[in-house]
């Protein structure tokens, strides 16, 4: 049966669990390999529990499930030497990625955060995003086929939400900064027919949103909790949402959408 990515190759990071490993199946059950990347150990200022290689291997096994390939390895966002070395086991093993699919990110909102949450924040959310790309372009534009580059930002890089600690601070800030950088490659990489967009959820059910450390710091003003409602009567979206969008950015189905910074957030931006 032909598939919307049959046989193309989707690069993933923040792969291991939760928006990332839902990414990774949803495309591989129309038809892409992937390569699969996560730091699988813990952050020091991360207040709850980041994935393992047990859950990395989970994603393996939901992948291949479907029939499909995969690379799957351990690297960190921030270093790019790492990631670099993995996309190219990948892409020699699977081809050059046609969808490169930035995920990789953290919420170090502890509430006695300190200095080193604002730099990881600002790290793995922006510089990673930028380390994801840039280890990508150089084979996309080779090829000469185009390509497509999603980066998964968050409704506070369209609001001013974050919270006063610099762990939220600095998750904000990077958030926009994503919607900067997804601005600055649409409009760098359009020659190259390789387009660039973001996508932008309210909360997910996932373990970075769903953990006693993030309960806490809603919990210190009920104001945040308020803020955090959607317009749609739900409370919280599911990995898969946010799957269906990305697969629809991937798709020929998006062939001419580039520079869009799309809200996946069941209303919770336009009620800013």
């Amino acid at each position: 049966m032909q598939t919307r990515l049959t046989d193309r190759v989707a690069f993933i990071t923040g792969a291991a669990r939760g928006q990332g490993r839902s990414h990774a199946v949803r495309l591989a059950a129309e038809g892409a390999d992937i390569i699969a990347v996560d730091i699988c150990s813990q952050i020091d200022s991360v207040p709850y529990p980041m994935a393992t290689s047990e859950d990395l291997n989970q994603t393996v096994r939901e992948v291949e499930a479907l029939g499909r390939r995969i690379v799957a390895g351990r690297a960190d966002v921030r270093d790019e030497s790492e990631l670099q070395a993995l996309y190219d086991r990948g892409a020699d093993e699977l081809g050059a990625p046609d969808i490169v699919l930035a995920n990789a990110g953290i919420a170090p909102m502890a509430l006695n955060g300190k200095r080193e949450a604002w730099r990881d924040a600002i790290d793995v959310n922006l510089t990673g995003v930028f380390n994801t790309v840039e280890v990508a372009i150089p084979s996309m534009m080779k090829r000469g086929s185009g390509g497509v580059i999603i980066l998964i930002g968050s409704t506070s890089a369209l609001t001013g939400l974050g919270g006063p600690t610099p762990g939220g601070l600095g998750y904000t800030a990077a958030k926009h900064g994503v919607v900067g950088l997804m601005r600055a490659y649409a409009n760098n990489l359009a020659p190259y027919s390789i387009r660039v967009n973001s996508v932008h959820p309210t909360g997910v059910r996932t373990p970075m949103v769903i953990n006693d450390a993030m309960r806490e710091f809603l919990a210190q003003d009920p104001s945040l909790a308020h803020a955090n409602a959607n317009a749609l009567p739900v409370r919280i979206l599911e990995p898969a949402d946010i799957s269906n969008a990305v697969l629809w950015l991937a798709s020929d189905q998006a062939r001419f959408v580039t520079g869009v910074a799309l809200p996946v957030d069941a209303g919770f931006t336009n009620r800013r």
